[in-house]
């Protein structure tokens, strides 16, 4: 797919403006339940800057959608958030619900998976700009929403005959693009897209990570693009961020975290990738941990080939690595030179049946 992306101009280009447009530090996302609370993200933090994309990536119930939907204020009843979040310098946490509702759409975007759940089957396409642009824009006219709304469906590349179509009448991919077009038609300045590229074939994956990439040209959009798909992410983003059990384990330029990956988990990941000259599936032994008592030390040593004696007692901490990507391990660390307070018990390798007995979710 590289090639094929390059020919459509996807190459990165350089930000151009250096202040965030958003700003997480040490964010915390935990949901009540019956068993105690369940850590669904544990002290992310992150920056996005103007016109960037970042990607997030992980496996399913690490935290992705959660930290997502967080971001925008959409948590369920029972769920909790603390730590610091910043919009262009505005403190979203202490926003009263109002405000951050009338912020979100015309602010504060998002971009759901799974597009016949949030299409109303019973309505046309034209009712839901309709909808969507008169419920954040009171007293627009009705030709401004069209002109609005057929404006966005021609970037998408849906003709204006389809404006008063059903949603049931279009392909998975022209309603995933429909999707994108209801988030763009308010022009918000950051876009959570949640896994935009479910259930899509290559070549229609191929359209939509053209379109999003695009994004940037027409609406200077920020955006936090949620996928399990690695390939997307080399090919459509600026940065990669890489959440293990609630927390980013490696974060980094999208290039050198895929060429050099500092974290085990990340290097699992991209070995469990299947390409044309894949011979054999690879896959990581083991299962996410269970958020609500996650393993101690690092939460990942239970799968971890790299583990050591002071993965399962300390947990590790955030470093920059000689590639410029932040990581949170602590081989990574021994291997650069950063953990010369260890001794030598400390850094002796964990049993292969200390790690099989872990306990899993």
């Amino acid at each position: 797919m590289s090639a094929e992306l390059e020919d459509e101009g996807l190459r990165r280009t350089p930000r151009r403006d250096t202040a965030p447009v958003v700003d997480a530090r040490d964010l915390r996302i935990w949901y009540g339940t019956e068993r105690g609370a369940v850590r669904a993200v544990d002290g992310v933090s992150f920056a996005l800057r103007k016109g960037e994309i970042l990607g997030l990536v992980g496996e399913s119930g690490c935290g992705k959608s959660t930290l997502g939907r967080g971001l925008l204020g959409l948590l369920p009843e029972g769920a909790k958030m603390d730590g610091e979040l910043y919009y262009k310098g505005q403190d979203l946490l202490a926003l009263p619900a109002k405000q951050m509702f009338g912020m979100r759409g015309s602010e504060l975007g998002m971009i759901f998976q799974e597009p016949l759940t949030r299409l109303n089957p019973l309505m046309r396409i034209s009712q839901h700009f309709e909808e969507t642009l008169k419920a954040h824009e009171k007293g627009i006219a009705k030709s401004e929403v069209q002109r609005r709304a057929l404006e966005a469906l021609r970037v998408m590349g849906i003709p204006p005959t389809r404006y008063r179509s059903y949603p049931h009448e279009f392909s998975g991919g022209m309603r995933q693009r429909l999707m994108i077009a209801l988030a763009l038609v308010l022009r918000p300045s950051f876009v959570v897209a949640d896994e935009p590229t479910t259930a899509l074939d290559v070549l229609v994956e191929a359209q939509i990570i053209r379109i999003l990439h695009d994004l940037r040209g027409a609406y200077d959009t920020s955006l936090l693009l949620i996928t399990h798909n690695l390939g997307i992410i080399a090919e459509a983003c600026d940065r990669v961020a890489v959440m293990y059990a609630g927390e980013i384990v490696e974060i980094g330029d999208a290039r050198e975290v895929f060429s050099e990956p500092q974290h085990p988990y990340t290097r699992e990941l991209l070995r469990s990738t299947i390409s044309l000259s894949t011979t054999g599936l690879n896959f990581i032994p083991g299962a996410p941990p269970d958020l609500v008592s996650p393993p101690p030390g690092c939460h990942f040593h239970p799968r971890c080939p790299n583990a050591m004696n002071v993965c399962r007692t300390d947990h590790p901490v955030l470093r920059t690595m000689p590639n410029g990507s932040d990581t949170q391990c602590w081989a990574a660390d021994l291997e650069h030179g950063l953990a010369d307070h260890l001794d030598q018990e400390q850094t002796q390798p964990l049993t292969r049946e200390e790690i099989s007995v872990a306990d899993e979710a």
